[in-house]
């Protein structure tokens, strides 16, 4: 049975985030559990949308980053996805900074990125 979408297209920072998440190289977005996420032969990014229970961008952090992260009274544990390391910017609680979160898909993509994507992306 198919999720329903938990999305609308014009949920707001979601143009953003796809334009940061997809200029990755082979980035690609997939539509799973109703919601956009987006992949380079593995997930790290999770966009939940209006539809969901709060506008939020899941993210694998760097183990090292985990916890300083979680200081941030805009990152949270999300459902399901927290018990394997994700966490969760919170979209709604301030302006998002779009530097802040190419910086979290970033580091996500990183660790989940074949070794020719990661060459790509530091322009080798």
């Amino acid at each position: 049975m198919a999720h329903p979408r938990m999305y609308t297209e014009t949920d707001p920072w979601l143009r953003e985030i796809r334009e940061i998440a997809l200029s990755f190289p082979e980035a690609t977005e997939v539509e799973a559990w109703g919601r956009p996420t987006f992949r380079a032969k593995k997930m790290f990014g999770i966009y939940n949308g209006s539809l969901s229970e709060r506008i939020s961008l899941e993210f694998k952090p760097d183990m090292s980053e985990s916890d300083a992260l979680k200081q941030d009274k805009r990152i949270f544990v999300p459902p399901y996805n927290g018990a394997f390391g994700w966490l969760a910017l919170d979209l709604t609680s301030a302006k998002p900074d779009l530097q802040e979160i190419a910086e979290l898909l970033e580091s996500s993509y990183r660790l989940v990125a074949l070794k020719r994507m990661l060459k790509a992306l530091d322009g080798g």
